[in-house]
């Protein structure tokens, strides 16, 4: 972890490039705002998605996320909504603890099929700060203006 001129948080992440990610840009922001980075296909061949279709896709890296923080896998807004082409367990996370190759679970939720090429931006991840949990058992938990009020009990 680093300070930037700018007062700017920078988070150093390790990353190793696998051969079939050889080629292909490392993730990187795509405007100097953005919280995320592009994460990339690392196919060979283009990757067609039925309608409904779902498929794990690579990218051809593998990362070392510092302990403390996890990697959050996300769609991209653009591409769900012109295609309907989203990932399936959002956000997925990538643990600090987790060493193999970084790979996206798409789901075409669109109604034609969607074709994924090499090189393709397919998801976002942002490196995001977690805390570990220690659980203590009780027998009754603190009164909240909420109280047990579940789906839809705040209103529309």
């Amino acid at each position: 972890m680093s300070g930037d001129p700018d007062g700017i948080e920078r988070v150093r992440v390790q990353v190793a490039v696998l051969p079939h990610g050889r080629g292909l840009p490392l993730p990187r922001p795509a405007t100097p705002g953005a919280s995320g980075v592009d994460l990339q296909a690392a196919i060979e061949e283009p990757l067609s998605i039925p309608p409904l279709g779902r498929a794990p896709v690579p990218t051809g890296i593998r990362v070392a996320i510092p302990e403390g923080w996890e990697w959050q896998v996300r769609p991209r807004s653009g591409l769900a909504l012109r295609s309907g082409l989203t990932v399936l367990n959002t956000p997925g996370t990538v643990d600090s603890d987790y060493r193999g190759e970084v790979q996206v679970i798409l789901v075409n939720l669109g109604d034609s099929p969607v074709t994924v090429c090499r090189g393709d931006r397919i998801a976002q991840a942002v490196l995001c700060r977690v805390s570990s949990i220690g659980f203590q058992e009780v027998r009754e938990l603190p009164d909240s203006s909420r109280g047990e009020g579940g789906f839809g009990s705040t209103g529309v």
